[in-house]
């Protein structure tokens, strides 16, 4: 199955939702590194040895998943500002269903005003409006509160809690809420 065309920007009441550029390199790095004591606990991605060397190779890689649609990393940018909010997008795609999973982090600076909400909302509809989506998931450490929040501020259900079923970056058993939204 050839995947459909993907949308390379969205737009919200605040924001700009568009896949990252080499340009962005510099200030995903700042959000980064400045959101690192929040990221920690959830993200394997987010330790101290964070370079900018490893954020410019990650977003190469990023962009190279738009391009052949393995993956659609999407970045949350202010409208009046152009400043980088959240990073987030589609991952864990399977085309056949289609089915998708987002996920998201927000810059510490910029968490508690709803960008998060309110780009969830912006790329789950475009999933399903655009992309043909049968399912979309949001999956998350059941103890990472303001995440699950988000899930059930876009309206996607509890199906389930699967139970030790991962390690956290700690090494400690984890446990996963599973949210979703079907068509």
């Amino acid at each position: 199955m050839t995947p459909p065309d993907v949308p390379e920007r969205l737009e919200t009441e605040r924001l700009i939702i568009r896949p990252p550029t080499l340009e962005d390199i510099s200030e995903i790095y700042a959000a980064v590194t400045e959101s690192l004591a929040e990221l920690k606990p959830w993200m394997p991605w987010a330790t101290d040895e964070f370079s900018l060397q490893g954020c410019e190779e990650n977003t190469r890689q990023a962009i190279a998943k738009f391009i052949t649609r393995e993956d659609l990393r999407y970045h949350f940018q202010d409208k009046t500002t152009d400043g980088f909010l959240v990073g987030s997008g589609l991952h864990r795609i399977d085309w056949k269903v289609p089915k998708f999973e987002i996920g998201y982090w927000c810059r510490s600076s910029e968490m508690g005003r709803g960008y998060v909400t309110e780009g969830v909302k912006a790329l789950a509809e475009m999933a399903f409006e655009i992309l043909g989506a049968a399912r979309v998931e949001i999956r998350c450490d059941s103890l990472n509160t303001r995440s699950f929040q988000v899930a059930e501020r876009c309206g996607f259900e509890l199906e389930g809690t699967l139970k030790n079923e991962s390690r956290s970056v700690s090494g400690e058993l984890r446990s996963t809420r599973v949210y979703a939204r079907t068509r």
